[in-house]
Parts: structure tokens; sequence; C-alpha cells
């Protein structure tokens, strides 16, 4: 795997650069958005990216925004902030994962190896399209539709809405929902569940109903 470090503070480029080494990894180094935009770009073979999100010449939710507009190789975010706004700005413009520093680097070599394992692995054997109201999953097509409107989801929200629809009507725990569409080996909080229901509640408009909070145990989806 090669992974694309993102960071204007050298010194967290060498130290993730010395645990992804050891794990047998290739790197790649940017000391900013722009470097980083250019490098995706030009190196075709970059799996991954691990990116800063304060940095100079271009920060790095606008380097994601620009990295979107050629590329889907995953994105995981580094930031001193952890609120909300933050992660969501960042599930919003497609990223894959978020963590929040300081950080243990072997756990997020770890969670850069689950996020690649995750979309080397994803796809959705069913060969259907769902319809519900004015709501249509195409699962074959990853499409999904409002009102005749496609909807432009991020690849995850496509995973949980495509798990969702699939077990319509069962009550689905957040353990459940995080170990299969996140993936067993997932090592973050139940939180990103959290803020991708929100983010797919408002992408389904006046569907959001269709997904129903059960208190204390996760969410089902009616239809």
């Amino acid at each position: 795997m090669k992974i694309l470090i993102v960071d204007d503070e050298k010194m967290i480029r060498e130290l993730v650069k010395k645990y992804a080494v050891f794990s047998g990894h290739e790197v790649a180094e940017a000391a900013d958005g722009m470097e980083a935009v250019e490098t995706v770009r030009r190196e075709k073979n970059v799996d991954i990216v691990v990116m800063d999100v304060m940095m100079p010449e271009l920060d790095g939710f606008s380097a994601v925004r620009e990295i979107r507009k050629f590329s889907d190789v995953p994105v995981v975010m580094l930031s001193a902030r952890g609120e909300e706004y933050d992660r969501i700005h960042g599930f919003e413009l497609g990223i894959d994962d978020y963590v929040v520093k300081p950080f243990s680097p072997r756990e997020l070599i770890m969670r850069l190896e689950a996020v690649y394992r995750r979309g080397k692995a994803a796809g959705v054997s069913a060969h259907d399209v769902f319809t519900v109201e004015g709501l249509s999953v195409d699962f074959t097509a990853r499409l999904v539709t409002v009102d005749g409107a496609p909807v432009d989801l991020s690849p995850k929200e496509y995973d949980l809405l495509f798990y969702l629809v699939k077990n319509r009507g069962l009550a689905l725990t957040r353990e459940k929902l995080i170990t299969e569409v996140w993936g067993y080996d997932y090592y973050g909080d139940d939180r990103t569940l959290d803020t991708h229901i929100k983010l797919l509640r408002k992408n389904l408009g006046p569907y959001q109903k269709k997904i129903v909070t059960l208190r204390g145990v996760g969410y089902r989806f009616e239809g």
C-alpha cells in the first residue's frame, strides 16, 4: 500500500512515515494541501492519503475538495480539533475516517490499513432496484434518487444506506451497523455512525423519516 502523508509539520510526517515503513508500506510526502493535490494527480499509484486539516497554501478540507474532482482515493483526516462540525464537514467532502490529534501512530496505520481493505473489498452483489414512494435505490449502479433527482452520497453513505435498505424492517444495533458497514476491524467510535446517519438523513430530504432511531438500540429502515 502506498500512503501519501500530508502535514506541514515535518515531525508528524516523519513519525507516521516511520510506522508506515515499519509496517511494510511505501510512503510519499507533501507539506501542504497544494502539494498534496498535485501529488495525487501526478502519482497514480497512491492508495490512501492521510491529510492534516490546518496547513498553509491550501488547508486539508480544500485539498480534499480538489482531489475529489478527479480521484476517489481514500482519505483519512488528521486534526487537532474534534468538534462535530469538523467531522461532518469532512465526511460531507467524502473522507473515509477522521483522527483527532494527539494520536497513536500505530493505531493510525491500522486505521489506514482497515480503510484500504474495506475499499478493496467494497461491492454490492444485489442486482435490483428498491423503490418506496419517491425514494429509489439502485444497488447495481450505486445510484440513489429522491423524487427523480440523483442524490450525491459519499461512498460510506451509500454503503450505510444499502445495508439499511437490504435489512429494512429489522432493528439494527449500533454495533451491528458498525461491524457490517465499517468492518470488524474498525478502530473508531460510534460517533462516526451518528454523523453518517445525520448526513444520510439530510440527503434523503423528505424521506429521512424512513431511517428510524431506536433509542438505546440503533436504527431501522422502514419501507
